[in-house]
């Protein structure tokens, strides 16, 4: 019977903190997600602004140059302006934040700067595109800054939080 109790309680303390792990992990995750999209944007910006190459090539080039572990959403990007040719560039973004909040693990605030970047591609001459980019470059600098405060006082917190619960429960049903 003791056997019992100890691996239920082994069991508990391992699935809950599991659990604390899990959630902990989102906020790592977004962090890295940021700065792989900063250094995609960059590629971008070296693309349009210096490179002078179309959108549909500079997004390719991004995508094949980028973390694919973000770099993919310009290639859904690309896609979507290749299968309809009545779709607008802001609107082939607007096919990816979907992606970006499920897959990617961003907040609300941090696929707005993109959309922003959606609309202000392409749409202007290339002075305007280049303070366009360092605007957003540096909103996703603010947007860094701020998911590291979140994953410094949150992960932790969540994987202690795991851990407790399940020793709290372990005490409750001993």
């Amino acid at each position: 019977m003791l056997i019992l109790k100890l691996t239920g309680s082994l069991l508990v303390i391992f699935s809950t903190s599991l659990m604390g792990y899990i959630y902990g992990k989102s906020y790592r995750e977004r962090l890295e997600n940021l700065i792989y999209l900063e250094n995609c944007i960059k590629l971008l910006e070296t693309e349009v602004i210096y490179g002078a190459n179309p959108l549909p090539e500079a997004l390719m080039n991004v995508y094949n140059k980028g973390n694919k572990k973000v770099s993919y959403i310009f290639r859904l990007i690309i896609e979507r302006l290749n299968k309809d040719r009545e779709c607008t560039v802001f609107d082939s973004f607007l096919s990816v934040e979907d992606a970006m909040k499920n897959d990617l693990n961003f907040k609300k605030e941090d696929i707005e700067m993109f959309m922003t970047l959606g609309r202000t591609i392409g749409s202007s001459d290339r002075t305007d595109q280049e303070k366009n980019f360092k605007l957003i470059l540096t909103q996703i600098k603010n947007l860094e800054d701020e998911a590291r405060i979140e994953k410094d006082k949150n992960e932790k917190m969540f994987k202690s939080l795991g851990f407790l619960a399940g020793l709290a429960i372990v005490v409750i049903l001993i």
